[in-house]
């Protein structure tokens, strides 16, 4: 610090107003009071010497280092900040890939679901479709054994209706009660 001042100093002799006056320094006419530029001379060592005094390049270097120390320490932050920014972006794009295979699995599931119960929804409209065609073929069969127990018993009917005619005609009053008593007794057998 002293050492800045003295360079300060030095400085101030080398470079200052006095040197650039036309007077030379070394003579008696520049020590004098009526010089202005002795003057100011010694009122720019006064204030130089007041500043040190003061401390005031103390004041003014504490001031930079503080003012140092606080761009670091937001660096240091800005620099903790991005590293945070990174870690939670990674944090996300995994949370993202891991999403996005849940719903590839989900979709590979869903669609597998899908084939399932379209192969299901086949395998049982096909057994649907066979126990129709069994129902209409049972249909058709009991239709038709109805229609030739029809038949039958209108031919049975009409054959008993054309015999009792013919037997009617060409039978007599006593082979018909003959008849009567054999059918009773006929009766009575498998009755007992």
């Amino acid at each position: 610090m002293h050492r800045i001042c003295v360079q300060a100093a030095g400085f101030a002799l080398i470079a200052g107003p006095a040197m650039a006056a036309s007077k030379n320094p070394f003579s008696a006419e520049f020590w004098k009071l009526s010089n202005t530029d002795f003057i100011v001379l010694v009122s720019f060592l006064i204030f130089i010497g007041i500043l040190v005094y003061f401390k005031v390049p103390a004041m003014l270097t504490g001031m930079l280092d503080k003012r140092a120390e606080g761009i670091q320490s937001e660096l240091d932050e800005a620099r903790a900040l991005k590293e945070e920014a990174q870690a939670l972006l990674a944090s996300y794009e995994r949370k993202q890939a891991e999403v996005q295979d849940q719903a590839d699995r989900i979709v590979a599931q869903a669609k597998s679901d899908a084939e399932a119960a379209a192969k299901q929804a086949r395998a049982d409209l096909e057994a649907s479709i066979t126990r129709r065609i069994a129902a209409a073929e049972e249909q058709i069969a009991s239709a038709e054994a109805g229609a030739v127990k029809e038949v039958r018993d209108t031919a049975a009917g009409i054959a008993i209706m054309a015999a009792r005619d013919i037997i009617a005609k060409q039978m007599s009053a006593s082979d018909a009660n003959k008849l009567i008593e054999a059918a009773i007794e006929e009766v009575d057998t498998k009755l007992h």
